[in-house]
Order: C-alpha cells, then sequence, then structure tokens
C-alpha cells in the first residue's frame, strides 16, 4: 500500500523544502548544500546523521492540491522528484475561499497548463458532482483529459452509486474514493469497502482512498493508496508521533507544556515517512 503524505510541503517544513529547490537549481551554498540537511529530514533514521544522503535516496509519496501550489513558484523543481506525486484539483478549496462566482472552465484551463507545463503523471478529476452535478463532471473530465492527453483519476462519491463505480474500474487503472474527510463516508460505512475492493480487483483497477488513515482500517482493507495529513496535527495541536512496529502512535501534549514547533514538524514527517515505506514494502 502506499501512503500520500497530503500537504507535505508547508508551514514549518518551508524553509527546508525551499534549501532542497536551491540545491536542485544548483544555486545554493557549497557548504550547505554538502550538509545534506534538507535530503535528511525526508528520509528514513536519525535526523542528525552526518551521513551526505544522495539525491537518489529522495523517494517519497506527496500529494498536493493545485489551489495551494499554483501560486509558490519554488515548489515546482520539487514536483518531479519524488517517488511517487499526486496532484488533487482543489476544487472544493477554491470554491469555499472565493467570494465570486466560479467559472469552472477557467479554473479547469489553468489545472490543465499546470498538468501540461510540469508533466504531471496522476491528477485527480474535478470530483464537484454536489455542486454541478455528474453530467457537468464528466464533461469536465472528457476535456480534463483531451487537453491533457492523460487519464485522470476519477473520484467515486456515495451520489454516483455502485453502477457508476462497476462502470468507473471498468474503464479506469486507477480511482479513487472521496468523501471519507467530509464524512459523507463514516466509520460504519466503511465495511462495504471490500466490496468496492473486491469489483477493482476484478477488474485490475487500483484503488486509492483520500484522507484514509484509520489504523485498523488500512491493516482490514488493501487500498493500492492513501493519503494522510494526520502529520500536521503534531504542529496544529501539539502531538507527537511515533511509528511503532507496524502503525503510528500519537501521544498528546501534557496539559499546560507546549511543543517547539518546528522540530516536531519534523519529526513527526519523519515518523510518517517511516510508515509509509513499511506500508509499501510490507505489500511488495
Amino acid at each position: 500500500m502506499k501512503i500520500y503524505l497530503a500537504r507535505a510541503i508547508k508551514g514549518n517544513l518551508i524553509a527546508e523544502w525551499k534549501k532542497m529547490t536551491l540545491y536542485l537549481a544548483g544555486t545554493y551554498d557549497h557548504r550547505i548544500k554538502l550538509d545534506g540537511e534538507a535530503m535528511r529530514l525526508f528520509l528514513a533514521g536519525n535526523l542528525y546523521d552526518k551521513e551526505r544522503y544522495k539525491l537518489e535516496q529522495y523517494n517519497i509519496n506527496v500529494l498536493e492540491s493545485y489551489y495551494y501550489i499554483r501560486d509558490k513558484a519554488w515548489m515546482f523543481p520539487l514536483l518531479g522528484r519524488f517517488k511517487s506525486f499526486l496532484l488533487d484539483s482543489g476544487a472544493f478549496t477554491f470554491m469555499q475561499n472565493s467570494k465570486k462566482g466560479l467559472n469552472w472552465d477557467d479554473y479547469l484551463t489553468e489545472y490543465i497548463a499546470f498538468i501540461n507545463k510540469y508533466d504531471i503523471k496522476l491528477f485527480f478529476e474535478l470530483d464537484i458532482d454536489s455542486i454541478v452535478g455528474i453530467k457537468e463532471v464528466e464533461r469536465l473530465r472528457e476535456r480534463l483529459e483531451k487537453e491533457t492527453g492523460k487519464r485522470c483519476i476519477p473520484v467515486w462519491h456515495k451520489s454516483r452509486g455502485k453502477e457508476y463505480w462497476l462502470k468507473m474500474v471498468s474503464e479506469y487503472d486507477y480511482v479513487a474514493i472521496g468523501g471519507i474527510v467530509s464524512r459523507e463516508i463514516t466509520a460504519k460505512d466503511f465495511h462495504h469497502f471490500h466490496w468496492f475492493l473486491n469489483t477493482a480487483k476484478e477488474q485490475k483497477c487500483k484503488v486509492h482512498a483520500l484522507g484514509f488513515t484509520n489504523m485498523e482500517g488500512i491493516k482490514k482493507y488493501k487500498f493500492y493508496s492513501i493519503d494522510s495529513t494526520s502529520w500536521l496535527s503534531g504542529n496544529r495541536f501539539g502531538a507527537v508521533y511515533f511509528f511503532k512496529g507496524d502503525k503510528m502512535v500519537k501521544i498528546d501534549k501534557p496539559e499546560g507544556k507546549r511543543v517547539k514547533s518546528h522540530k516536531t514538524a519534523m519529526h513527526n514527517f519523519k515518523e510518517w515517512v517511516r510508515f509509509s515505506r513499511y506500508l509499501e514494502g510490507k505489500n511488495e
């Protein structure tokens, strides 16, 4: 199983990522470049090890939203360096943060241009069914695929029904299940994942579960890939994560105490990378 670290290029790690972009461009100070601090941050092992990590060891799975990265040019050199990179359309975030009417074709034009310019291999459709309806989503999807020359990852929602799921897995080799984070799908619905995964497997179709990091569920349901922003909770709420054997364990900060945000963010990111590698290696 692949786990993608969602919104990984942000917050207290931005300075470290910016070091990496300068390193890749060959403009970073030579002494700092050799130190390799930013490289260690995203690799399993001791952050304070003096080993000089090589660029080819820099292999993690990352999911980012187009909404968040579209105006952050310093991020762009990183996109082709990850082991695997998933681009979310960011359509819902754009809608929620906009104070004016939306023209989805204009937004899609920008999304397509970004995908083409940076040769993004894996990207989701604009799954805005609840806003424009499935027929309009299909029209936008058709345009997205035609103008990129690539197949997108369609995202199933409960409103599409089981027949639509069967259609998706028969026509695509990689699909996603949405609505978990928004609680459109809750824990009482999880047992249905067996049917979805089995029917997809019959068609040799891979399934991504958006925002699914339920520890028991990860063991029980064999998704091809998942993503999570859980590692960010340390910075948000003062929690520290540890990879223990086959799962992540969260320890909340003692009442009345504070954590050092930057060190917590680095620690949690490192632990989630270890968990990611465990999941992927376990199923290979």
